[in-house]
């Protein structure tokens, strides 16, 4: 299980162990122990350790660095969706970091396997994307390295313009006439350049494999909220009620309320993501939902609503299996979550040097 020492070893058996106690269901993981320049460096390409050449690549290490040198961010976790699941760990982290990692990959693990959005994906992709940097050296090497390079960054600029949800699309069957649908406009741009631009072979397959490489990473900005919150849900659960060492409390509590906080300018996925489970659990434990529930207007009745219908730890995997983050928080983000939560627009004032309150409407 990758190169973890023996005693992250042992911890990374019981985590998995109680999160598959719990009711995660994940493909293999493998944890790799790197420094914080290896990490570095495979974060700038998207958690791949091998990804074709580009100077994108070295901007993005060059920030993450620079960042990481002067204090000001700091990786603590980094997970790619295929089978087997691949984490890194950064060497030096104090033993309750790496143990609340392990608990937060798992989640993020169970939620690439069973989240719909994720379902079409590529699995294999790690081999897919070094399959790639091989067949983009070679153009390189045939071709030369400004042409190639020139082409990639017109591609890139480019490379949002897909259909996201084209994967999910029942296709026509056989034999059905299409002169109707073909004239419509299409939202995947990249796959009318691949059918009707003049490419040359080289061109063709250079975007055929961005375009591939976007599809991949599409879920995942389709469901961050959703994402990071179910992997903060599972590592809070898991570190607070089986893993955690009485002596190891305190410091687990100041890396969780870290990676929470809420500042008033911003929006923290995190945050959201894991308050927005927690109440859906709430409310089905409690019976708060269907149509009585909604029909209710007693303010105090619906404090109080407590049908003990026990549904919350269901209702969450059914959300995580089901809902993207626009369904999610369209479904269950309410007024009385916003309040609760502070989610107003806040503006800065000059005078007073502070972020305040300027509107509470929903």
């Amino acid at each position: 299980m990758g190169n973890i020492t023996p005693e992250l070893e042992k911890e990374r058996v019981r985590i998995c162990a109680e999160a598959k106690a719990m009711g995660l269901d994940f493909y293999e993981t493998v944890f790799e122990l790197v420094t914080a320049k290896q990490l570095n460096e495979v974060a700038a390409k998207g958690g791949f350790p091998v990804r074709y050449p580009h100077w994108r690549f070295g901007m993005d290490y060059e920030q993450l660095s620079r960042s990481y040198e002067f204090g000001l961010s700091k990786i603590y976790e980094l997970v790619i969706n295929n089978d087997p699941c691949y984490a890194y760990l950064m060497e030096g982290n104090d033993f309750v970091d790496q143990k609340l990692v392990m608990a937060h990959v798992y989640g993020h693990c169970d939620f690439f396997k069973n989240n719909m959005w994720f379902s079409q994906t590529n699995r294999k992709m790690m081999d897919q994307m070094a399959n790639h940097a091989i067949r983009v050296r070679r153009y390189i090497d045939d071709i030369g390295v400004d042409i190639v390079e020139d082409f990639i960054d017109k591609c890139l600029s480019i490379e949002n313009l897909i259909d996201a949800y084209s994967v999910y699309k029942n296709r026509p069957k056989p034999g059905r006439n299409l002169k109707d649908t073909e004239i419509k406009p299409k939202r995947d741009v990249l796959k009318y350049l691949l059918e009707h631009a003049p490419l040359e072979e080289w061109q063709y397959d250079i975007l055929s494999m961005l375009r591939e490489e976007a599809y991949y990473f599409a879920p995942q900005g389709m469901t961050k909220i959703m994402n990071e919150g179910w992997a903060s849900y599972w590592h809070a659960k898991l570190m607070t009620e089986k893993i955690l060492h009485d002596c190891e409390i305190v410091d687990f509590a100041d890396r969780h309320s870290g990676a929470l906080v809420m500042p008033p300018s911003g929006f923290n996925p995190y945050k959201i993501g894991i308050e927005l489970f927690r109440t859906i659990e709430s409310r089905w434990n409690k019976g708060q939902f269907g149509k009585d529930w909604s029909e209710c207007e007693d303010l105090s009745a619906k404090k109080s609503w407590d049908t003990k219908a026990g549904l919350g730890r269901e209702k969450i995997f059914q959300v995580r299996r089901d809902y993207n983050d626009v369904t999610f928080l369209d479904e269950f983000l309410t007024e009385e979550f916003c309040h609760e939560h502070k989610m107003f627009v806040y503006k800065f004032n000059k005078r007073t040097g502070q972020f305040e309150v300027d509107n509470r409407d929903f």
